[in-house]
Formats: C-alpha cells, sequence, structure tokens
C-alpha cells in the first residue's frame, strides 16, 4: 500500500529554502526537474520573500519517494506540504508540469494565492504540436531510462545545446533529472496525458504572469495564447532567444519580468 501524504511530507527532504523579509514565494518545477534547478531564483529573490522550492515526489532530493500519476494528486502534495509549513498566502511560480501543477493548485485554493506565475507551461498536458508525442516520450523513457532521457529531452530545452553556453545548461539539466525515478517519470507522463485545465482559467482571479521563450519546442504559441486570453487578469511577456528553460538561458531577464510582476 502506498504512503499516506502525511507521512511522504514527513519523508520528504527539507524544500530549498531561504527566508527573507517578505511574502512567501514557491517555485514549482516541472518533469525531471527538481528544487535544484532554482538555485540561482533563490539567491536573487530571497531579499525580498521567503522563497521556498519544494521537491516533488520521485524527483531531486525526494528522487526515492512513490511518484504521482495525476497531476491533482500532485497539486494536493504542494498544497498540503505549505500547509505543514504553517503558509497561508504565497505567490506561486510553476514551470513546464510544474506549471501545470499549479494551475491545478490555484483551482483549488484561489484565496490564496496572492500571484500566479505560468511559466512555460499550458492547459493541455498532451501538449500539441511538442516537438514529439508523449506516447512516443514514453516510449522512448521506457527503452533508454531516465539518465539519456533527460539529456535528450533537455537538449530541446535551451535554443542551441550545440554551443558552450546550450551544453552547461544541459548538463545542469542532467544532473538534477539524474535524480528522478523511472517509476515517477512513467507516472508523471500519464499524469500529464490526462490532464486538461482550461475549464478552470476563466476562473482564476489573481494577478497572473504567462512568461514563454519564444523558441520554446514542448509548448507551444497556441498553448500560451489560450492561456493569456482566458485568464482574466493575466500579463503576457516573451523572453526572445529562449526555449524552454528561459531562467537559464537568460537569468537576468526573466528575473527583472518576475520583479517587475511580483512587486
Amino acid at each position: 500500500m502506498a504512503a499516506r501524504t502525511d507521512e511522504l511530507i514527513r519523508e520528504q527532504p527539507a524544500p530549498h529554502r531561504r527566508s527573507g523579509s517578505g511574502a512567501p514565494l514557491v517555485l514549482v518545477h516541472g518533469f525531471l526537474g527538481g528544487s535544484a534547478q532554482w538555485e540561482a531564483e533563490i539567491a536573487h529573490f530571497s531579499s525580498s520573500y521567503d522563497v521556498i522550492a519544494p521537491d516533488l515526489p520521485g524527483f531531486g532530493d525526494a528522487g526515492t519517494l512513490p511518484g504521482r500519476d495525476r497531476i491533482e494528486g500532485m497539486a494536493d502534495y504542494v498544497i498540503e506540504f505549505l500547509d505543514n509549513l504553517g503558509i497561508k498566502s504565497f505567490a506561486l511560480l510553476g514551470h513546464s508540469m510544474g506549471g501545470m501543477i499549479v494551475q491545478a493548485i490555484a483551482a483549488k485554493i484561489p484565496d490564496r494565492i496572492d500571484r500566479l506565475v505560468l511559466y512555460g507551461t499550458g492547459p493541455l498536458g498532451i501538449m500539441p504540436n511538442r516537438f514529439e508525442t508523449i506516447g512516443k516520450s514514453r516510449e522512448r523513457l521506457i527503452e533508454d531510462g531516465v539518465q539519456k532521457t533527460i539529456r535528450r529531452v533537455g537538449a530541446t530545452w535551451v535554443l542551441d545545446s550545440e554551443t558552450a553556453a546550450g551544453t552547461s545548461i544541459v548538463e545542469q539539466l542532467a544532473s538534477i533529472g539524474d535524480c528522478a525515478s523511472r517509476e515517477a517519470a512513467l507516472r508523471a507522463y500519464d499524469g500529464m496525458e490526462d490532464w486538461d485545465g482550461r475549464a478552470h482559467l476563466e476562473h482564476f482571479p489573481m494577478p497572473t504572469l504567462i512568461l514563454w521563450g519564444d523558441t520554446d519546442r514542448s509548448y507551444r504559441w497556441p498553448q500560451i495564447e489560450t492561456l493569456w486570453q482566458k485568464i482574466p487578469n493575466s500579463t503576457l511577456a516573451v523572453i526572445p532567444g529562449t526555449s524552454h528553460a528561459a531562467h537559464l538561458e537568460k537569468p537576468r531577464l526573466v528575473h527583472a519580468v518576475l520583479e517587475d510582476f511580483l512587486s
């Protein structure tokens, strides 16, 4: 029998966190990601915010925990994790699959979210026009394993993975992705493929920033446009010359956009 959620929360390693003088800012990573990907954001924003970056079960420092096979289940995990820390209201940012998770969180507890950032994400888990289908990615994960998968998929997350800078980012992503379990990765693909968050978008009351790299090969423009058109109080920011990992490709520009929105 799977462990209870509260037991998983007690077992999870402490989140990457640095306390500042301001309100909590929660960062949720995506597929084959982890809290370690937010090191620059934690360092940058910790002077103004209490920055909290949990690892989702099965990923990062929580790689030994059972994964979840539904986006809503991952959202419940994050909510209960924050409840366990005594955090009532917060700004919330989610990247990629994490952006789906924070959309589900926003649908469940909208009154607790001060500001929402949907970064490199969309409302459809099947990701239309993605560089390959989720089904194909699942097949290749089963065949290749996590280590080869994160290097192959991670190479699509930067504008040019052949340059020295691009190679460095891919290796950084790979070192984090290597911590994920195969079981959690497969369950995450199941969760994404089954998820559709479009029905909730028009009910989001909080100010929302939609952040997108203009050459993102995972979440194409129609997904971004749907978020922008459907969420009432939304703002769009496009980071030029970046792909799916814009915060690693152009961190200073991404930080400036986030500072402007969060303040």
